[in-house]
């Protein structure tokens, strides 16, 4: 069995999404797999390469404005039941001023 190291619990939702991939201006669509406090994982048919700085608005149900997070794509996975799209795990960055 796989160490898991992380320090927040994932919760599996599914929530549809926009990114924008920060170094080249690139959006595109997704849907997530799990949140935790610190990372969003995600299916995407677009292709992102690990270390991208990428923007994330997260639509949440019975919200009027998406949810803005940012950070970096920490890993890639081919996702196991669709051959087109890819798992996206993406270490979320906190802002010191928003807390």
């Amino acid at each position: 069995m796989e160490d898991d190291h992380r320090l927040f619990a994932r919760i599996d939702v599914e929530l549809s999404l926009k990114f924008l991939n920060q170094a080249t201006g690139k959006e595109g669509k997704g849907q997530t797999l799990n949140i935790s406090a610190n990372g969003v994982c995600f299916a995407t048919e677009e292709s992102l390469g690990p270390y991208t700085p990428i923007g994330i608005w997260l639509n949440i149900p019975d919200h009027h404005e998406p949810l803005y997070v940012h950070g970096k794509v920490a890993w890639v996975k081919d996702l196991e039941d669709d051959d087109k799209k890819k798992c996206i795990g993406v270490c979320v960055e906190i802002d010191k001023d928003e807390l």
